[in-house]
């Protein structure tokens, strides 16, 4: 039988098929099993208007043998098979796909659909074969037929002998080399493992040595009424989303403009590397149950990052290697209604699991706020209330929502203190105003707080202000003039002080805040003391500064010697402010310039 050749068109696309489409040669099991179902399927539909024909679902099956002695690999099936003329108009002619012409002569009206849609995806196989046999035979044929090729070089279509109706692939997998091991491909053990993978929810039995290999049924396909907590909590075991156990799981049937079903988790634990370059985000995607994608990242908005679970639509567009998707409409609205959805499920879980949520809160609340801090803040509407932070008076965690209710009404700002812990922050000279007015606080103990906040910059109208910056828009006391007095009297000792510290604070001058200790810093601007160690932190900061100013307490005994020293000894006044500075530093969990000189300057005053 002379070699037929493939059409120049159909050598190109096979030579790049094999070598660039498919980033993953075990894909190959995926595509002749789906190619399998396929021929199924249209004994199914023929089914449904012969009443000659019955459907016995039974009596279908996929079937794959390896012969490790022989090194082939058969996919056998009990479906449709093809004619002489099938064989040369659908494997003859590359990306010509008789499932997308069958499936539009025959429109299904049950909910079955045909997975093949481009003809490309039996091509793989030559990525892991020397060469790929078919025999075939079709429903009401007496014939059969064996097409065989090896490639580029063309193929042969002979008569065959062949009892059953069906298809029968023999793949003579290759060589393995130092580059390519093969020979997986022929280990019963790894060839069971990618069925798992890609072909797990095929409708139809996927048969090994006798055992079937597939669940056949995905749990997202099953009604929610027969589904137990165990069994979400199995199937996120199985799919190996976590060592956890979730903490919640959503289960979408969605039949708007797009039809998608989907199954999500809320996991407990963060995972080891989840806020590393190395995690990788996304859902997995199925395509009429069968998987096209271990991480769809387009389905997740960076800020839900940590949700596992998987999705599975008809309506995507597909390229031809079913791999990578069409950034198409409907991919956008499946990913936008998910995140309606998990939204939804934080904030149900918030109102009425507080406990659960505080747990979830504990892992991902810092993922909430980057995303709150990132894309210049626009996604700040949708994150903002299912945000928490400590509070200075109940002592655990509340919402914004929760703090603006408890506002009295002269309260004018949501106030809050940042530091590196609770301790460390009630512990800070500059709450002393704000505690003795009975305002309560937000404790921001991660370095993402105060950016995150910054992008918020409003809640229900109430602005935000830091404990330290420079008007706490607070009265001090009842004769508040006497510090602006203060001020203007002791005028040249704050300018000498402030020159003295030229290069490292912006002005000195009496506080408002302070009751009993003697200093502490306060920030003029949007830069706060604490964005500034942050920031210092980073590579590349070219060294930001926040504006820097150094308050007195004018009722502390310190003050008097201030002025003393300004009347009389300059050289002590010197001494002074560069102590108090340095003193101010330390409580600010700021770095001291100069550690040998600060230590000089105390023993000096011991002597």
């Amino acid at each position: 039988m002379a070699k037929k050749q493939f059409k120049a068109e159909s050598k190109r696309l096979l030579e790049m098929m094999i070598n660039s489409i498919y980033t993953q040669r075990e894909i190959f099991l995926r595509e002749l099993i789906s190619n399998a179902s396929d021929a199924i399927d249209k004994i199914y539909y023929k089914a449904l208007t012969d009443d000659a024909l019955v459907f016995d679902k039974d009596s279908y099956y996929v079937q794959v043998v390896a012969d490790k002695d022989n090194r082939t690999l058969t996919i056998t099936d009990t479906g449709i098979g093809m004619t002489k003329e099938d064989l040369e108009n659908n494997l003859g002619i590359i990306a010509k796909s008789g499932s997308l012409a069958f499936k539009n002569d025959n429109e299904a009206k049950d909910g079955h659909d045909i997975i093949g849609q481009f003809g490309v995806g039996f091509y793989s196989a030559f990525m892991v074969a020397d060469v790929v046999t078919v025999i075939s035979k079709a429903l009401g044929s007496e014939e059969a037929f064996k097409w065989e090729s090896q490639g580029v070089d063309g193929y042969t279509i002979v008569p065959f002998e062949k009892d059953s109706v069906g298809t029968e692939i023999i793949l003579k997998i290759k060589e393995s080399t130092e580059d390519e091991d093969y020979e997986e491909y022929l280990d019963a053990y790894r060839l069971k493992a990618i069925i798992k993978k890609y072909s797990d929810f095929i409708r139809y039995p996927i048969k090994m040595e006798e055992d079937i290999v597939n669940s056949m049924v995905p749990i997202w396909k099953k009604n929610k009424s027969e589904l137990t907590p165990e069994d979400y909590d199995n199937f996120y075991a199985e799919k190996h989303y976590g060592f956890d156990k979730p903490l919640k799981h959503l289960h979408i049937n969605a039949d708007g403009a797009v039809v998608y079903h989907a199954v999500l988790f809320i996991p407990e634990n963060i995972p080891f590397d989840y806020y590393t370059k190395e995690y990788a985000k996304g859902l997995e995607l199925y395509s009429k149950s069968v998987l096209i994608m271990d991480k769809c990242a387009d389905l997740l908005p960076d800020y839900f990052s940590f949700v596992k679970g998987m999705v599975d639509s008809e309506d995507l567009s597909l390229n031809i290697s079913r791999e990578m998707l069409q950034h198409d409409r409907q991919l956008k609205i499946i990913a936008k209604n998910i995140s309606s959805k998990i939204k939804s499920q934080l904030q149900s879980l918030l109102k009425d699991e507080r406990e659960k949520y505080e747990l979830f809160y504990k892992s991902f609340g810092r993922q909430l706020k980057y995303g709150v801090y990132s894309d210049y803040g626009s996604h700040k509407e949708v994150l903002q209330d299912l945000l928490m932070f400590y509070s200075s008076t109940e002592k655990k965690l509340v919402t914004l929502d929760e703090y603006v209710s408890r506002m009295p009404e002269d309260q004018k700002f949501i106030y809050y203190a940042s530091g590196e812990s609770n301790e460390r922050i009630e512990k800070l000279p500059q709450i002393e105003l704000v505690m003795d007015k009975g305002y309560e606080m937000l404790y921001f103990t991660d370095e993402i707080d105060e950016f995150a906040i910054k992008m918020i910059m409003k809640y229900k109208d109430k602005e935000f202000k830091s404990v330290s910056s420079g008007d706490l828009g607070i009265d001090a006391t009842d004769n508040a003039d006497d510090s602006d007095a203060e001020d203007n009297e002791n005028k040249e000792l704050f300018t000498y002080m402030t020159n003295i510290l030229a290069d490292k604070v912006k002005n000195v001058k009496v506080s408002k805040r302070l009751k009993t200790h003697p200093v502490c810093l306060s920030s003029e601007g949007e830069l706060t003391i604490e964005m500034e160690k942050i920031l210092k932190s980073m590579p590349d900061s070219q060294n930001v500064k926040a504006d820097k100013v150094l308050e007195i307490n004018p009722n502390h005994e310190v003050f008097q010697k201030l002025k003393g020293a300004f009347e009389s000894d300059k050289e002590k006044l010197n001494l002074y402010t560069s102590l108090l500075y340095n003193q101010a530093l330390l409580i600010e969990g700021l770095p001291i310039q100069d550690p040998v000189e600060f230590t000089n300057d105390i023993c000096k005053i011991m002597v």
